[in-house]
């Protein structure tokens, strides 16, 4: 158990050890070739931001039908949620 998680120690270091970010954000891995070397592969990540968008939410409320008994009753609202928008990157 001890010589497994030492491994996956071992190669998550390695792998952080070959990546590099860019200045705007891409990043470049070095990964190995057959013959002895590496070459240089650049990953574009995708941009995530949110946008507001208005949606219909129910609402539940009473109403006065008779001295005794309360109406139930169901209406809509409108709400303002913040939904993500993922931009790739050409």
């Amino acid at each position: 158990m001890r010589r497994t998680s030492m491994l996956f120690v071992a190669g998550a270091f390695a792998l952080v050890g070959a990546c590099s970010k860019t200045e705007n954000g891409d990043v470049v891995v070095k990964k190995p070739t057959v013959d002895v070397g590496t070459t240089t592969d650049t990953l574009h990540p995708p941009t995530i931001t949110t946008k507001t968008d208005t949606i219909n939410t129910p609402t539940v409320g009473t109403k006065k039908d008779t001295i005794i008994v309360d109406k139930p009753v169901v209406g809509m609202k409108k709400t303002e949620v913040k939904v993500p928008v993922i931009k790739k990157k050409p």
